[in-house]
């Protein structure tokens, strides 16, 4: 047998067919990743530039292509002394809680969640409940609500630990709410200074560069181990 007939003979192409279709799988899920990036970069500068819109109302910011992110006017009757439910949440680091109310802003029709604002846990103050038909002007930002994920422990009578709104709206005895929760910029009830109406920062994250650059890493060292094997392989022993 000649050495060129040894060396095909000893050709590792099980492993090499193995190892050229992970070294695929890698590039491809590296090539993901970037367009992940992108999309997130887009995602990231639509928000920022919704975010920095004045407000208008809320009918108006409804008829926008993507209305998630805009700041709206709305006026929601009886909302200073609404019921309320609780959802537990940190602000800035603090534990609290964000007091949820329902309301049907006047020239729509549709059941909306507020976001009243964030109450520290050390105070134990909170809003009036009063019936009341009060008109109430408010700047409120609009907010997709992802639904709580399934650790997410079972509310606790009117204290809840994740943003259900199908749950939180039936609590509050009204309709389906909207897809959009209104986060109130402005406070609606003054007369409680340590209710902080504010928006929660966007959950953001653009990380996509870093796993991209893993794939592709993982891709090149898994590449870079075939070649070394295959000089070991084949390198003719010294004389």
């Amino acid at each position: 047998m000649t050495d060129t007939t040894a060396t095909k003979a000893r050709f590792p192409v099980l492993v090499t067919v193995f190892l050229a279709v992970c070294v695929v799988i890698l590039i491809a899920l590296g090539t993901w990743q970037l367009q992940r990036m992108q999309w997130k970069a887009t995602l990231i500068a639509r928000a920022d530039e919704a975010s920095a819109l004045a407000p208008v109302p809320l009918t108006e910011v409804l008829t926008a292509h993507e209305p998630e992110f805009r700041k709206a006017l709305v006026v929601c009757r009886g909302l200073a002394t609404a019921p309320f439910v609780e959802l537990q949440s940190i602000h800035d680091g603090e534990p609290g809680s964000r007091l949820i109310s329902a309301c049907v802003p006047e020239g729509t029709s549709q059941t909306y969640l507020i976001d009243r604002g964030f109450v520290p846990q050390t105070v134990t103050d909170r809003p009036r409940v009063l019936p009341s038909t009060l008109p109430l002007a408010l700047v409120v930002e609009l907010r997709r609500s992802p639904p709580p994920g399934p650790m997410t422990p079972a509310p606790a009578g009117r204290r809840f630990y994740g943003r259900d709104n199908a749950a939180l709206s039936a609590t509050l005895g009204a309709d389906s709410p909207s897809e959009f929760t209104l986060f109130a910029l402005t406070s609606p009830n003054p007369e409680l200074p340590a209710l902080v109406a504010s928006a929660p920062p966007a959950a953001f994250s653009n990380n996509h560069l870093g796993y991209a650059l893993t794939w592709f890493g993982l891709a090149l060292a898994l590449v870079a181990f075939y070649v070394a094997g295959l000089i070991r392989r084949f390198r003719k022993p010294a004389p």
